[in-house]
């Protein structure tokens, strides 16, 4: 049996962090800088990292605005799936120089 705490309205149920998604994103920072450590073919400086947190901080709040604020398993899937092509489509565009 689960139980959920409402807010004051008591018509939605009150925000849920998620810890795992947060954990996962830092992984993905961790690759480069242990790739900038590791060899030297992996050249990034410290604008790429602050670009590439950025990105991720974004991608993780959209994605926890995502499981809050909609409703329907559907609309959740597409707004993380909205947010996520968004996310790539940025980082695709700052990796080739459009940006």
């Amino acid at each position: 049996m689960t139980t959920t705490t409402t807010d004051t309205a008591g018509d939605k149920p009150a925000f849920r962090f998620h810890p795992k998604l947060w954990i996962c994103a830092a992984m993905l920072f961790a690759f480069p800088a242990l790739g900038t450590v590791m060899s030297p073919e992996v050249k990034w400086g410290a604008e790429d990292f602050a670009a590439m947190a950025l990105l991720l901080a974004l991608l993780c709040g959209a994605i926890e605005a995502a499981l809050h604020f909609l409703d329907t398993p559907r609309w959740r899937i597409a707004g993380i799936l909205l947010a996520l092509l968004l996310f790539l489509t940025v980082w695709a565009h700052l990796a080739v120089g459009i940006f």
